[in-house]
């Protein structure tokens, strides 16, 4: 198996080589004998080991075993405990996602903090047809059928192409000790039931199992893989990046035979799940929408419009009177000018600075404002102004209004008030330009 490593990482892994690699080490049988392996290769290696507290004087004894273990190998070791039933609590998750978040962060913290090029897990190939059955029985898209991925950023996984087998062998013909976790036996979670009760049934349906299945991910990747570039390709065709959105064009989209499965790829990064309606949204009528986590599709007209959800809607920013720049929210110049010259451009406006009180302030419309639109006689809602202008439910709660007191001056980039502008009595005449 030592040779074997050594092979599959000079062919398909040669970045690790001199590099400084930190190891997640459990004291399970997986990372014990990665661990063995890369200290006979000779790899500059450290370990990092979690204790989640959740089994007691267990949990203490994995630290101490992987303590010593690597006190009498001369290997650097990182332990962290955490409290992972009050974070799960707190957070409202699974004992499970609660400790894989809480060691994946700390795994960054320490990549960053102390300058290792990549994180090694001990993964193997039967952990990645685990990985494929339970995506299978949620129900997936094909890259949910892809396994687990030998390298994802920093992250490598050397074992991927090795049996579990294979490792218990090495284990056993080297004397490496390990430790037992009590539940790994428990057939609550879903992976257990899987890895005691089915995938032995596969393995004696066919013995060459995972040589089969190694080979149908390869395909299956080779698969993603063109999908992934079709979606790129198309993509460019049918989507418009404006600003902090994403506008897909409805009239290109629906022209192609298998739209479905391109909105598919665009959005799953974005936390749906809804997907019946999604597709349905498509014909939907315009102003409906479906939110994720912390996105929203919006149906437009002839466009879907995809946006982060703004954390504070009631946020408000101000401007002092002698203030010549502004950054957030909306890049803008301010400056004293002689003279008003006709830009006939939405993005610049000139007021009288008397008219002013300051500090003014930026924020967003609320139900009942009305303006003084400039070229207009009278007053209009600025849900009436949106709605003549055709604003998506979007552009107007991503749309700013610059006030002074509790008037506006400007719905920013669109239209002036025109009870702010420069008059023959006019003395000093501020200009407002969007960056």
């Amino acid at each position: 198996m030592l040779s074997k490593l050594q092979n599959h990482i000079n062919k398909n892994l040669p970045f690790l080589k001199g590099k400084k690699l930190l190891l997640a080490v459990s004291g399970g049988i997986d990372s014990m004998v990665l661990l063995h392996l890369l200290k006979q290769l000779h790899f500059d290696i450290s370990a990092a080991h979690c204790n989640f507290k959740l089994r007691g004087e267990e949990s203490d004894g994995d630290e101490n075993f992987v303590k010593s273990v690597c006190s009498g190998s001369g290997i650097k070791i990182y332990v962290n405990h955490f409290n992972t039933e009050e974070y799960a609590d707190l957070h409202k998750q699974s004992i499970q996602v609660s400790a894989r978040k809480l060691r994946y962060d700390w795994f960054d913290e320490l990549l960053e903090n102390e300058g290792f090029d990549y994180l090694l897990t001990a993964h193997h190939l039967d952990d990645s047809a685990e990985t494929f059955l339970i995506n299978f029985t949620r129900g997936t898209g094909l890259e949910g059928l892809t396994g687990i991925p030998e390298r994802n950023a920093k992250i490598v996984r050397p074992l991927l192409s090795f049996s579990r087998e294979e490792i218990e062998n090495y284990a056993k013909d080297t004397a490496i000790q390990w430790r037992e976790d009590s539940s790994n036996a428990s057939d609550k979670y879903l992976r257990n039931k899987l890895r005691h009760d089915i995938l032995p049934v596969l393995k004696e349906l066919n013995p060459g199992f995972l040589s089969s299945f190694q080979q149908t991910l390869e395909n299956l990747q080779q698969a993603q893989s063109m999908v992934d570039d079709a979606s790129r390709i198309v993509y460019r065709k049918v989507v418009e990046d404006v600003a902090n959105q994403k506008r897909i064009r409805l009239k290109e989209l629906k022209i192609l035979p298998n739209y479905q499965a391109y909105l598919y790829q665009w959005l799953k990064p974005f936390g749906f799940t809804a997907w019946n309606d999604i597709y349905d949204l498509v014909e939907a009528q315009s102003g409906k929408q479906i939110f994720s986590g912390k996105y929203r599709l919006l149906k437009d007209r002839e466009v879907l419009i995809l946006e982060a959800l703004s954390e504070n809607e009631n946020e408000k920013y101000f401007i002092e009177e002698n203030q010549t720049e502004i950054e957030h929210p909306i890049p803008m110049k301010i400056s004293y000018v002689t003279n008003v010259t006709v830009t006939g451009s939405s993005e610049i406006i000139f007021v009288d600075k008397d008219s002013l009180k300051f500090p003014l302030v930026f924020r967003k419309w609320q139900e009942g404002d009305y303006f003084y639109p400039f070229g207009m006689t009278g007053k209009k809602k600025v849900s009436k102004y949106f709605k003549d202008e055709k604003f998506s439910l979007i552009d107007k709660e991503n749309g700013w209004l610059l006030c002074s007191g509790n008037e506006i001056v400007w719905i920013v980039g669109k239209r002036a008030d025109r009870r702010f502008s420069v008059t023959k009595t006019t003395q000093t005449i501020l200009k407002f330009e969007l960056k």
